[in-house]
C-alpha cells in the first residue's frame, strides 16, 4: 500500500465523495453523514502511515510515484511529500474528520452533496502538497477552486454569490500569472514540468524577478497578503462553518507552501532582493490588520481579520532567511490550522443556536454554556499566543529568527502578542463573561456529544503541540535545512 499510499489518498476521497452522492434521497441523509464519516476517518488513519513510514534524515522526496502522463509535452503523474508537505497533510485527513462531526447535525438540506463537496475538496488539496509536476500542480490547484465556490455558493449566506465571485476572481487571476511562469521555465529547462529541475536553473536577476513575482502574486492572494487579502473576510462571513475551516485551516496555508515549494528555491537570487518589499508587507498584516481585527463587530470577521494577521507572521518567517524562523513559520501554519478552525466552530456553535455573529448580541454566555466557554476560552487564549499553546509557539520561533536578521523587524512583529490578546480577549470578554443583556442568551443549550467531540479533539492538538513541538519541528528541520541552503547559493 505505502507504494501508492499518495495515490489513496488523492483519489479515494473524490472517488469516494461522488459515490455519497448516490445517498442525495430524501431519507438517506443518515446514511450518507454515516459514509462520510468512515471514509473521513480512513484517511485520516492512511495519512498516519505518512507520518510512522517517513524518514526524518533525509530531505529527500519520500513516497514517490512517478508515471508518464502526457508524453507529447512531458508531463508526468508525479508525486511526493518532504517535511514540508506531509505535516500540511495529515493536517488536512484529521480537519476533514472535524468538518464531517461539526456538520452531522447542522446540515439539513443537501446533505450528501455537502459532505460530497468536502471529501472531494479533501483529495485535491492532498494533490497540492503531494504533486511534483508543475501540470499536475497547477490543475490540482486550479480544480480545488470548484468545491469551495460550491460550498460557499449553495450553503452560504445571504451575499454569498457576491462573495463567491470575488473570492474567485482573485485567486483565478492570481493563478493565471503562475500560469505564465510555469510555461516559460518549460521552455528554459529544456521541455520539462519537473519542479525539481527548475531548483537548478541559472537565470538572471531580471528575470528571476518577474518569475518571482508571478508567483508571489499567486501566492499572495491565498495567504492573503495585504493588499489582496479583502476576498478573505467576505468569504469566511458568508461561509458555512465548514467552508470556514477549511478556508483558513487549509487553503491559506497553500499560498505560504507556494511560497516554500516555488518562490525560495527557483528564484532565490530575487528572494534575497525582494525580501525586504515581503517583509515590509508581512508587518503590515501583521500590525494594520490586528488593528482593523480590533473594530470588528462581527465575530466571523474579527477572526478572519486574525487569520490574514497570523498569516503575516508565516511570510515574514520565510523571508528572514534563517532556521529558526523558517521553523516557526511552519509551526505556525499547522498551528493556525488548528486554532482558526476552532475558532470558527467557536462562532459556529453560537450562530446555530442564535443565528448572530454579532458580538453586542452576546454577554453572559459562560453563565448558560460554561463547557463551551472552557474551550472558547482556550481557544482564545491560544490565539492570543498564550505560552503552553500551540499559538505562542510559532510565533516565539519567528520573532527570534527576526531578532537575528533584525531587532526592529522582530519588535515590530512582537507587537502582535499584545494586539492579538487585545482584540480576542476584547471578543471573549463581550460574548462570554458579563451580566446577560439578552433574553435569548438565556435559552442556549450547551455543548452537545458531536460539538464536545471535535473541540475536545481540537483543544488536545493546540495544547500537545504548544506543550511537545518536538515531534513537529523532527520531521520538518532536515527539509527546511536543505532548503535554507540552497537558497543561499546564488544562481546567478
Amino acid at each position: 500500500m505505502s507504494a501508492y499510499l499518495l495515490s489513496i489518498l488523492i483519489w479515494l476521497p473524490i472517488i469516494g465523495g461522488a459515490g455519497i452522492l448516490l445517498f442525495s434521497k430524501q431519507g438517506q441523509e443518515g446514511a450518507a453523514r454515516t459514509a462520510s464519516l468512515m471514509l473521513s476517518l480512513v484517511m485520516f488513519v492512511l495519512s498516519l502511515r505518512l507520518w510512522t513510514g517517513f524518514d526524518k534524515q533525509t530531505a529527500a522526496m519520500q513516497f514517490e510515484e512517478k508515471a508518464q502522463w502526457i508524453k507529447a509535452f512531458n508531463i508526468n503523474y508525479h508525486l511526493g511529500v518532504d517535511g514540508i508537505s506531509m505535516p500540511l497533510i495529515v493536517l488536512t485527513t484529521l480537519l476533514t474528520v472535524i468538518v464531517v462531526i461539526a456538520g452531522w447535525e447542522v446540515i439539513k438540506t443537501r446533505v450528501a452533496q455537502y459532505f460530497a463537496a468536502f471529501l472531494m475538496m479533501e483529495g485535491v488539496m492532498i494533490g497540492v502538497f503531494a504533486a511534483q509536476d508543475a501540470m499536475l500542480f497547477y490543475l490540482f490547484w486550479e480544480v480545488m477552486l470548484i468545491p469551495m465556490f460550491l460550498i460557499i455558493g449553495i450553503w452560504g449566506g445571504p451575499n454569498r454569490i457576491y462573495a463567491t465571485i470575488k473570492f474567485f476572481l482573485y485567486t483565478l487571476l492570481g493563478s493565471l500569472l503562475m500560469l505564465v511562469a510555469l510555461l516559460y521555465l518549460y521552455n528554459k529547462s529544456g521541455g520539462s514540468f519537473a519542479i525539481s529541475d527548475y531548483h537548478a536553473l541559472a537565470m538572471p536577476m531580471g528575470v528571476q524577478k518577474w518569475i518571482f513575482l508571478a508567483f508571489f502574486m499567486a501566492f499572495a492572494v491565498k495567504v492573503p497578503m495585504v493588499p489582496v487579502h479583502t476576498w478573505l473576510p467576505d468569504a469566511h462571513v458568508e461561509a458555512p462553518t465548514g467552508g470556514s475551516v477549511i478556508l483558513a485551516a487549509i487553503m491559506l496555508k497553500m499560498g505560504g507552501y507556494g511560497f516554500l515549494r516555488f518562490n525560495l528555491p527557483i528564484t532565490p537570487d530575487a528572494s534575497h532582493a525582494l525580501a525586504g518589499y515581503v517583509i515590509a508587507l508581512s508587518l503590515i498584516a501583521v500590525i494594520y490588520i490586528a488593528y482593523v481585527a480590533l473594530v470588528q463587530g462581527d465575530m466571523k470577521k474579527l477572526i478572519a481579520y486574525s487569520s490574514i494577521s497570523h498569516m503575516g507572521f508565516v511570510t515574514l518567517g520565510f523571508f528572514v532567511f534563517n532556521q529558526t524562523a523558517l521553523e516557526g513559520a511552519m509551526v505556525q501554519m499547522i498551528s493556525h490550522g488548528f486554532i482558526s478552525g476552532a475558532m470558527f466552530l467557536v462562532v459556529g456553535v453560537l450562530y446555530d443556536r442564535l443565528h448572530s455573529r454579532d458580538i453586542a448580541t452576546y454577554g453572559g454566555v459562560a453563565t448558560v454554556m460554561p463547557k463551551f466557554a472552557f474551550f472558547a476560552v482556550l481557544f482564545a487564549m491560544a490565539n492570543a499566543g498564550l505560552p503552553g499553546t500551540s499559538g505562542f509557539v510559532g510565533e516565539f520561533l519567528v520573532i527570534l529568527g527576526a531578532f537575528q536578521f533584525n531587532a526592529w523587524v522582530a519588535t515590530l512583529a512582537a507587537l502582535t502578542l499584545v494586539l492579538g490578546a487585545a482584540y480576542t480577549l476584547w471578543m471573549v470578554k463581550r460574548v462570554m463573561f458579563g451580566p446577560i443583556k439578552n433574553e435569548d442568551v438565556k435559552t442556549l443549550v450547551d455543548l452537545s456529544s458531536h460539538e464536545m467531540l471535535f473541540m475536545s479533539i481540537l483543544a488536545v492538538f493546540t495544547i500537545a503541540v504548544g506543550v511537545w513541538p518536538n515531534p513537529l519541528l523532527d520531521v520538518m528541520r532536515t527539509t527546511l535545512e536543505n532548503l535554507l541552503s540552497h537558497v543561499a547559493v546564488s544562481k546567478l
